[in-house]
């Protein structure tokens, strides 16, 4: 009898709907699973600002580490939340098809962005570009899964809160007053589903790729190796949109300064059948406008 895939997951109510529906796939294929959760350190300490953490992938990490000591056969993740290289052994092996890319502004007074208004977000690049938006606004770190971050809303004295639009929509949440933020460049692979394995399991490799959304994988790669190139980790205030248009890819990529009042963006498309270092060029772009600099100040505040 076959051992069931043992699907590692964090424990949040959105990575439990992730891992579902990875899940589903399987199910689709005739294939057994079960879930395993596992701790992040990202959920074990919701109290320092993630930049301040001095890590990447704290989210990722822990489950990473049970895939490479064979406690789990599979690893599902947030990919805005991979960093751009996995540890040795591992390899991606699929992406789903992709979410809602935006951000949401959700309103404590149901109603619309004020003047002088206190905005909370755990998120460099979100906080950079709604400075760089509303400059008058006063931000504040908050932590937490989703429902955590929401049942904060009206107890932390604050105006509003930005949260990305796909957890929102897959976890049937329907705030009483929300905007779309769609004039702010979203996270690399935002709305966006990773599953990673170990190079060596080339079975469940293949029955991986048998759902991974090609549209999807080769968006987000030119998002990734955007960020990437410039040397930015996940919390990093960098954003980076690739879209399909017919056989055009149109690429945004935004680096902001930490307090919003610089950046510098990139704006370009190229054809379908010429993606290779679509994403390098787009940064390599950014770095000759002085993306360099700007990123070695980032790095020294993060520090």
């Amino acid at each position: 009898m076959t051992s069931p895939i043992r699907i590692g997951t964090r424990k949040s109510p959105l990575a439990l709907w992730q891992a579902q529906q990875v899940q589903d796939h399987f199910s689709a294929l005739g294939i057994t699973s079960v879930l395993v959760t596992i701790t992040s350190e990202g959920d074990a300490n919701q109290t320092t600002p993630l930049y301040a953490m001095g890590i990447t992938g704290v989210f990722t990490k822990n489950l990473d580490l049970a895939l490479l000591e064979n406690r789990i056969d599979i690893a599902v993740h947030s990919m805005k939340d991979v960093p751009t290289t996995l540890g040795e052994g591992l390899v991606q092996a699929a992406v789903l098809e992709r979410g809602s890319v935006h951000d949401l502004f959700i309103s404590a007074s149901n109603s619309p962005i004020g003047d002088n208004s206190t905005i909370a977000t755990g998120s460099m690049r979100r906080a950079a570009q709604w400075k760089s938006r509303f400059p008058n606004h006063h931000m504040v770190d908050l932590r937490g899964n989703i429902q955590t971050r929401l049942d904060r809303l009206n107890s932390f004295g604050i105006d509003g809160i930005i949260m990305a639009a796909a957890g929102i929509e897959r976890l049937g949440i329907n705030p009483s007053y929300s905007e779309t933020l769609d004039w702010m460049v979203p996270a690399p692979a935002q709305g966006a589903v990773m599953v990673v394995c170990r190079e060596k399991s080339q079975h469940i490799i293949e029955l991986c790729q048998s759902f991974n959304h090609i549209p999807t994988a080769i968006c987000t790669a030119i998002e990734r190796s955007f960020l990437k190139t410039l040397e930015g980790g996940c919390t990093a205030p960098i954003g980076a949109l690739a879209t399909i248009e017919n056989t055009k890819i149109n690429f945004q990529g935004v680096l902001s300064s930490v307090d919003g009042k610089h950046k510098i963006t990139v704006d370009e498309s190229c054809n379908g059948d010429r993606t290779d270092n679509f994403g390098e060029r787009c940064a390599a772009s950014v770095l000759k406008k002085g993306g360099k600099e700007l990123m070695a100040a980032i790095k020294a505040q993060m520090s």
